[in-house]
């Protein structure tokens, strides 16, 4: 676990990411919050967007963030029957794959404010869908496979298999173009990282 911060302030408000990585599957959970956000709120949406979504896990390593080294969030971490863990500055083992992931988010964000008119927080879920569904070389497939046993049937492909009319043609057109722009600055910041 790892916060993005800085990021220009959203239309709702948001102004930071919080970047949640499954070290096994590579899968990633980006959820946008406010710098100011309390330990309440953050625990709410852990369990909402975590929780909720892959159970809880065994361990988590995130880095010496007041908000994870404070008696709450370890009492929260104890109470769900979980082993917290402290990463180590500049240790590539324990922090490496989370600040590789928040390089390229952070690229990507970029092209969302460039590209999408900087409203970053509404086209973060087609982010998130992009990196997930993108082939990871240290697994030999992408996160989303890993994860559910198969490959992803993304919306590029609805058109192939006549869906698009089930959904309202307007709509995919639009989703569409989105996701293949974030797919074409997701291969960008893959290369720069490279």
């Amino acid at each position: 676990m790892d916060f993005v911060l800085g990021l220009p302030l959203s239309p709702k408000k948001k102004d930071a990411n919080w970047v949640v990585m499954d070290r096994l599957m590579k899968f990633t959970n980006f959820i946008p919050i406010r710098t100011n956000f309390s330990l309440d709120r953050l625990a709410e949406l852990y369990i909402a967007e975590i929780v909720r979504l892959h159970e809880v896990p065994v361990s988590i390593i995130s880095d010496r963030d007041l908000r994870f080294t404070s008696r709450f969030w370890k009492k929260l971490q104890e109470a769900l029957g979980m082993k917290l863990n402290f990463s180590i500055a500049f240790h590539p083992q324990t922090y490496g794959q989370s600040k590789r992931v928040i390089h390229i988010l952070e690229d990507m964000l970029r092209c969302c404010v460039l590209e999408f008119e900087g409203n970053w927080e509404k086209y973060l879920s087609l982010v998130e869908f992009a990196y997930n569904n993108i082939f990871q070389s240290s697994i030999k497939m992408a996160p989303y496979e890993a994860l559910y046993g198969h490959k992803c049937r993304t919306l590029l492909y609805w058109i192939k298999v006549s869906e698009k009319k089930i959904h309202g043609d307007d709509l995919i057109r639009k989703t569409e173009e989105k996701v293949k722009e974030i797919r074409d600055c997701l291969k960008a910041a893959l290369d720069r990282q490279k």
